[in-house]
């Protein structure tokens, strides 16, 4: 996780950065074609550095009080009502992540309109949509897995539950964090 926190996550910000500043530097030069051929680059380093941000809050050491399900009492609940229990909710989640095609992100959101929860992916570095509350993200791009589970998508999902910060995953379904979108900056 340090090269992809140093290298992949770092390359998102250094990236987004540089479009911003072209960006800014279009808008004053009044260069409409350079600000809208600058539209994909912030859209996909915005997106990787917010994923990202998201992604890192989402881990906690193995062992550790944070890493245990018992740190999210009321979400638990709410996965019991929506999948029947963690171990549901689990084989959910690895079944729509084992589906994406390609890079992408595997998401547990609260919907937006009716507050339920529903698994979301999304394609390269598309973060989820405006209305939904990002609760639990997984990076499912190679570089995630790669390097320690090689082709073994199915074993780095089996393995995920075991670092998942779950007091964060708490937080945020209660609505008592500002990471989900709010106060991310480019510059880490």
């Amino acid at each position: 996780m340090t090269l992809h926190h140093s290298k992949h996550h770092q390359a998102y910000v250094m990236n987004l950065n540089s479009a911003l500043k072209s960006h800014i530097a279009a808008v004053n030069a009044g260069d409409i074609a350079a600000q809208i051929a600058l539209q994909g680059s912030i859209k996909f380093n915005g997106g990787g550095h917010i994923n990202h941000a998201l992604f890192w809050a989402n881990l906690a050491p193995a062992g550790t009080p944070e890493a245990s399900p018992e740190a999210a009492p009321q979400f638990a609940i709410q996965i019991q009502k929506t999948w029947g229990g963690a171990a549901e909710f689990q084989r959910a989640f690895a079944t729509a992540l084992m589906a994406i095609q390609g890079s992408g992100w595997g998401w547990l959101v609260r919907d937006g309109a009716s507050g339920g929860l529903r698994i979301v992916t999304t394609r390269d570095q598309d973060p989820v949509g405006p209305s939904d509350v990002p609760l639990l993200g997984v990076d499912m791009w190679e570089h995630a897995y790669y390097l320690q589970y090689l082709n073994g998508k199915a074993a780095y999902l089996e393995n995920i539950w075991k670092v998942i910060n779950w007091k964060t995953v708490e937080e945020r379904f209660l609505g008592q964090r500002e990471d989900v979108f709010k106060g991310l900056r480019a510059v880490i």
